[in-house]
Formats: structure tokens, sequence, C-alpha cells
């Protein structure tokens, strides 16, 4: 039986290329997404394939160069920057003799380390536990056996269903928990809609400086870092602005590329929350050289989970970085499309505050004309004519 080594904080990253284009960018966002997990990247393996290899996903001969990096730097870790399937990981762990996880994996496991709040934990958890299910057998394998012996004669069924059983239970209760705590967001979110509050969220690749511009805006003192993944937990604040009267500003979790679905699973509640407001303030690292892949990756999330068709005002942060200037951008309806800002240096946010002002504005008139047009808006009377 294969003894699974404890996890360490000397990482070895291995990064195949299949023949996309970004993978010099694919490479850095890994190294910070492993920086951000709080381990140390030790030494980093790199080669080409035209597939992944059914058994090891990297290849024999790969494989035994990723070994004698292991030794040259022992390395504790092995983190792939790819999705490995439970076979894989166990061949791997086999032939390498320490720790090895995938992408998905590290992603998951920095979201533990970040969840603040109960609803935060109880969507991380969920996650985990999808994530495990198919994994059980890993490293487990005698307790496929039947149990046995003085105290363990039991009803012929093996630890390994025992365990998978009471998983089971678990992902239950919490998708309970998580489902209670929908509804009550939800009572939340149709109070607020019928007033006449502009709700905006904050929505961006991760560390593209949401929070810090959340922060700029309210000051409010969420956590803000460079890092991946700072920010888990949404956060509300009402935002003055003069005569548009108060705002609501949410700051999310920010996405990725080939986000685990378990994770956009298990923070529906959560992401719903982004579908169901007025405006999308799309937050983009215009200083990153992957911002256009970055933002597709956005509205991919988007789309994914019902939030395509709301409102955007795409903010391009980081505007120091760049030596570009604030500016704000309209379309041909004269409709503010988008805004170049610093959150940092506070550069571009009167620009920004001016946008946010011209929007609600907008609301705050359309709220007030729904009552007048009444029911030809919200119950429109059918024609007796055309009545079926």
């Amino acid at each position: 039986m294969l003894e699974r080594p404890a996890a360490g904080e000397r990482a070895l990253i291995v990064q195949l290329d299949f023949g996309r284009a970004d993978v010099a960018e694919q490479l850095e966002e890994m190294r910070l997404l492993t920086k951000s997990a709080g381990a140390f990247v030790c030494a980093e393996v790199n080669g080409r394939r035209q597939s992944p290899d059914s058994a090891t996903f990297a290849g024999k001969g790969k494989v035994q160069e990723v070994a004698a990096e292991v030794a040259a730097h022992e390395a504790d870790l092995v983190i792939f920057n790819h999705e490995l399937s439970p076979a894989q990981e166990r061949n791997l762990e086999r032939m390498l003799q320490c720790r090895v996880i995938d992408r998905t994996s590290l992603i998951l496991d920095i979201f533990a380390q970040r969840a603040q709040s109960s609803e935060g934990k109880l969507q991380v958890e969920l996650a985990q536990l999808d994530h495990l299910a198919t994994r059980l057998v890993r490293g487990w394998t005698h307790l496929e056996r039947q149990k046995g012996g003085i105290g363990l004669r039991g009803p012929g069924e093996t630890q390994l269903e025992t365990d998978r059983r009471l998983l089971g239970k678990r992902v239950k209760l919490l998708k309970e928990r998580l489902a209670r705590l929908e509804r009550q967001r939800g009572v939340q979110r149709k109070a607020r809609g019928r007033g006449e509050v502009l709700n905006v969220s904050l929505v961006g690749y991760t560390n593209s400086g949401k929070s810090t511009l959340f922060n700029a805006l309210t000051h409010a003192g969420a956590y803000a870092a460079n890092q991946l993944f700072a920010t888990l937990d949404t956060t509300s604040r009402k935002l003055w602005l003069g005569e548009a009267g108060n705002i609501v500003i949410s700051d999310t979790v920010g996405f990725i590329r080939d986000l685990p679905h378990e994770l956009v699973a298990a923070f529906h509640a959560t992401l719903e929350a982004t579908a169901q407001a007025d405006l999308l303030v799309h937050v983009v690292d215009s200083a990153s050289p992957a911002r256009n892949d970055q933002i597709a990756e956005v509205e991919k999330v988007l789309a994914e989970i019902g939030a395509s068709q709301v409102r955007q005002l795409m903010v391009l942060n980081k505007q120091d970085l760049t030596g570009l200037p604030p500016t704000l951008e309209r379309d041909e309806y004269d409709r503010i499309v988008r805004v170049r800002v610093s959150a940092k240096c506070g550069d571009g946010l009167p620009l920004l505050r001016m946008a946010l002002t011209e929007i609600a504005i907008e609301k705050l008139h359309l709220a007030r004309a729904l009552p007048m047009a009444g029911e030809s808006v919200l119950n429109p009377v059918l024609d007796p004519d055309s009545a079926p």
C-alpha cells in the first residue's frame, strides 16, 4: 500500500505545451497560484506533447525527468498546471514518491485558506468534497477489503463504501445549508430590487485590483493583496453619489481561466447575486500582457452563471503602470462604457464616480417612471381582439 506523503512547501511545477499560444502566461499564473497557496517554487519542468498520456499524463520519459528534479531540489510537492485524473495522480505519486496535485486541487486549497465567512467556508467545503468524491480511493486501497475481526464484523460494507456514504451525507447537508442561505439572499435581493438603489457588482479576473478599487470608492477596508484570490467572501457597502443618492456596491470573488466546475457549482449562490445586479463593473488589469485573454475568461464565466446580459462598465485598472492618462469613453449611444483609472493611486476615480452617478440617475428615472407606465409595463392588458 502506498503511504501518501504529507504536503510540503517546496513545490516543483510541471507545465506541458499542447500547442496553445499562451503557455508563458499559463506558467506565470501557476507561479502566482503556488505562491498564493504558501509554497515556494524550487524548480520547473516544461515539455511538449501532442496529447496527454493516459497513465501518467506526462509520459514515462518526462516523469523520469521530474523525478530527477524532485531529488535534486528536494521537492516535497509536485504541481501539474493541468487537470489530472485520479488514476494519473495515483500513478505519479507512486513513481515520484511525493505528493502530486493538479491545478484544480491547488485552487481549492487556496480557496480553503481564504474563506472567512460561514457561507464561504461551506461553499469551499462542498467544492472540496465534490472533488474528493472521485479521488477517495487514492492511497486508501487497504480500505477496499471487507471489515473483519472482533468489533469490525458488519453488514458486509467495506470501509471505502462507508467513507463514500458518509461523504455523501455531508455533501447533502452542505447543499441544504447553502440552499437556505441562497433563499435568504434572494429575499434580500428582491427587497433591494423593489427600490430605486443601483446594485453594482465588481467582477474581473483574479488580482485585477477589484478589492483595491472597492476600498478606494467605499473606504471599506476590505482585505486587498497582490495575490490570486485575495477575496472570496462577498462584501457590500453603500456609496454616496450626491444627486444620485446611495448605490450598493459589492466586491466579489475573482475569476480565473479553467475555473474548476466544483467551485462554480459550490459558489452558485454568490455568483447568482452577480447575475441579479443592475450593473457589472468589469475590472481589468490593463498592465497585464494577457488582459485580452483574461477579459475573455471573465465573459465566459459570466455567460455560464447567466450574467452575460447584465449591463457592463469596463474599468481599465492599473493605469499608473501603463503610462496612459485617465480617460472616460462612450459608445455611439453616448453611454459610458469604459473608464481608465488607477485604484492604487486614485487617478481617474472622479471619472468613475461620474460614470456611476450617471448610470444611477438613469435607474432612478426609470424606477420613478415605471409606476406611471403601471399596468402596461408590469401587467400588460391584452387587447380583446388579440386575445387567443
